[in-house]
């Protein structure tokens, strides 16, 4: 499954003394496209929580290629890489309003009880979306 984002412009606030994008800030972006894509299947964070399922992000890697710079717009594709178990993966990539690719990246969050700060099984009612 894939996903691509509504276009985003970045903000000067994003961007560091080179003039372009800091890289702390793509974690940020994968973050709402995910949340993005969610919002699309019908589910919210807020939702999932409710339901005492955490998903922290155990494992992140982003490959930058090209810089982004304060004003350009960019786009997230997100794909799901494997049917979700205990995890969710996800790649990314990033591409700017001249269709170049800026960044890849991929994440790992794991389903995590509340209640019992442990791993679980991926939810029934997130497995039917993403199957």
């Amino acid at each position: 499954m894939t996903y691509t984002t509504k276009p985003t412009v970045v903000r000067y606030v994003e961007t560091d003394k080179m003039q372009f994008v800091h890289h702390s800030n793509y974690p940020k972006y994968f973050e709402l496209a995910r949340i993005e894509w969610l919002a699309k299947l019908g589910v919210s964070y807020a939702s999932i929580e409710k339901e005492g399922i955490l998903l922290p992000v155990v494992s992140i890697k982003t490959e930058f290629k090209k810089p982004l710079f304060f004003g350009d717009e960019f786009r997230i594709t997100v794909s799901l890489k494997k049917p979700p178990k205990a995890t969710l993966e996800f790649d990314y990539l990033v591409i700017n309003q001249h269709k170049q690719i800026i960044c890849e990246g991929n994440t790992i969050l794991a389903f995590l009880s509340a209640k019992k700060n442990r791993p679980i099984r991926c939810p029934e009612f997130l497995l039917m979306l993403f199957t």
